[in-house]
């Protein structure tokens, strides 16, 4: 069997990476709509990879217009078991400078309007989130970026918030006080959907700013966002040149069993409608019944022909 591609979800720029091969685009309908572009896949040395823009090419959507669950549902149905997000954020701690990468295990939703599950309409499932991003290969994304000779953190929780809008100063202090220590609008729902499509999945989180609390820097601006992240696209391709030979089948991380005991409603009650759009995602632990043979012509099954 062909081993699993390496789904990359960030910005535009990280499909134009130095050595990829056979290059095309690909596009996935998903019966959750579109996805926020067409998919690139190319293959870097013997594994293929697949990059999907984020917010679209030339930077379409924001981040509540992404289309979270077919961004991911695409990635499934393309085959990929390993999804590596790229993803810009502002730092909420002195010691985590513009520049920094940090690969980040923990995340806070404050998300208001998003829809964050494949489930529901007649079938439920709970997928646990105590421990969100996949330790296989988070491990290998911080070596790989521990080798680029960039300063690396190797843990740190994500809040995510609503957008497009930055903080304002105040909201900026309180999520200081929480604890968290990054800030950006895109990883939620996106880590929820990825381990409910058992995915192996993780962020490596690209410092641009110190968001609004830092009293001797400037406030976050469009344009200091944008020249961080330019700086930092060449570390993220760094990474994923670096990350792609060690990740290898099979995976012995929990993540391809994570809805094995998760779904609650019994198949027999799914509704056909709900079962055949969740097929890609639970078809190995509920396939879809077989349709009934036609009955033989002739005389009624069970009874007795008269002589």
């Amino acid at each position: 069997m062909p081993e699993g591609r390496i789904g990359v979800i960030g910005g535009s720029g990280l499909y134009e990476l130095e050595g990829l091969a056979d290059v095309r685009w690909e596009e996935v309908r998903t019966p959750f709509g579109d996805p926020s572009d067409a998919y690139c896949i190319g293959r870097l040395g013997a594994r293929e990879i697949v990059f999907l823009p984020r917010h679209g090419r030339k930077h379409r959507l924001l981040p509540s217009e992404l289309n979270y669950r077919a961004n991911v549902y695409g990635l499934k149905a393309l085959g990929v078991e390993w999804v590596i997000s790229m993803s810009a954020v502002g730092s909420m701690r002195e010691g985590i400078a513009p520049l920094d990468l940090v690969v980040v295990d923990q995340f806070y939703d404050h998300t208001r309007r998003r829809v964050s599950s494949f489930f529901g309409e007649g079938i439920g499932a709970h997928v646990g989130m105590a421990d969100p991003v996949c330790p296989d290969l988070a491990g290998r994304l911080y070596r790989a970026a521990l080798a680029t000779g960039a300063r690396v953190h190797p843990r740190g929780t994500y809040i995510c918030i609503e957008g497009p809008q930055f903080s304002s100063k105040a909201e900026s202090e309180i999520y200081r006080v929480w604890g968290v220590d990054v800030i950006g609008m895109t990883n939620m729902p996106e880590a929820k959907l990825a381990r409910e499509a058992e995915l192996c999945y993780a962020t490596v989180a690209l410092v641009t700013d110190y968001d609004v609390w830092h009293e001797s820097e400037a406030a976050v601006s469009v344009e200091a966002v944008i020249g961080n992240l330019m700086k930092n696209v060449a570390t993220a391709k760094e990474v994923i040149r670096r990350v792609v030979p060690e990740i290898a089948s099979p995976r012995t991380c929990p993540c391809p069993h994570l809805l094995k005991n998760a779904i609650i409603t019994p198949a027999d009650a799914f509704p056909p409608a709900a079962r055949k759009r969740l097929d890609l995602l639970i078809g190995k632990y509920f396939p879809a019944p077989r349709p009934a043979r036609p009955r033989a012509a002739g005389g009624r099954k069970g009874t007795r022909r008269r002589g």
